[in-house]
């Protein structure tokens, strides 16, 4: 171990207990298809991707889960950094309507209920947002945002079973087809995006944030081709020119 270099000052720690740990991730507005056929949003940042597969962390009862447990689809919508308003309408909105009767005991359920969460059977007129058919699955993508992914539903996974707060769950899904705005496309490449063009929104302790508009430097990590990992993720796909 380094010992502390001659003249430098050791930050100091401080031992806390958050009661979040969100520390920053992606905004992603969920759609799935209801039983009456119409299609519910949900805004959440407990996601992550390894090649072609996002974990994504949510309530075992939410209308989200409820609903691609049952149809085994969904869209992940990746929100923009200038989309607060959206955000922000559906934020303490929910497409179950048995929020309206939770009672104490019912854990999540009536935790939005005590939280002011509303329910709201029309996400996309709620929000301003506006749908758009996918190609092939049945929820509806988001037209505002920047970055639209179908997927499926391949594996479900208990969380906390060791404690007593249960209710939480990681859905693992597949993506089947990505499509873009073209703003965000990297200059003469079929299947990669600019980083910095790309500015998705970011929770970070329930604040939503933006990315810098420049690298903070160069990467090392960056020097291996994208497309050396594409054995882990879709096969190449070029689009049709009209």
């Amino acid at each position: 171990m380094e010992s502390i270099k001659e003249n430098e000052i050791a930050p100091k720690h401080h031992t806390i207990s958050p009661a979040i740990f969100y520390w920053g991730t992606p905004v992603v507005l969920i759609t799935t298809e209801n039983p009456d056929a119409t299609f519910n949003i949900a805004p959440m940042s407990s996601a992550w991707w390894l090649g072609n597969r996002c974990m994504l962390g949510l309530g075992a009862i939410s209308q989200t889960t409820i609903n691609l447990l049952r149809t085994k689809q969904c869209v992940l919508n990746l929100a923009s950094d200038s989309m607060v308003e959206a955000v922000n309408a559906l934020a303490r909105t929910t497409g179950s309507e048995e929020i309206l009767s939770a009672m104490p005991g019912e854990g999540y359920k009536y935790f939005k209920k005590m939280n002011g969460y509303a329910y709201v059977p029309d996400k996309f007129g709620h929000a301003k947002l506006t749908p758009l058919k996918s190609d092939l699955i049945r929820p509806a993508r988001i037209m505002e945002c920047p970055a639209q992914m179908e997927a499926e539903l391949v594996g479900v996974y208990e969380m906390m079973p060791d404690v007593d707060t249960k209710g939480f769950i990681a859905l693992e899904v597949k993506v089947l087809r990505t499509h873009v705005h073209e703003d965000i496309r990297m200059e003469g490449q079929e299947n990669r995006i600019d980083p910095d063009k790309w500015r998705p929104m970011i929770m970070s302790f329930q604040e939503l944030y933006g990315l810098k508009g420049k690298k903070i430097d160069e990467s090392v990590l960056a020097k291996i081709r994208e497309e050396e990992y594409r054995g882990f993720s879709n096969a190449a796909e070029v689009e049709a020119v009209n």
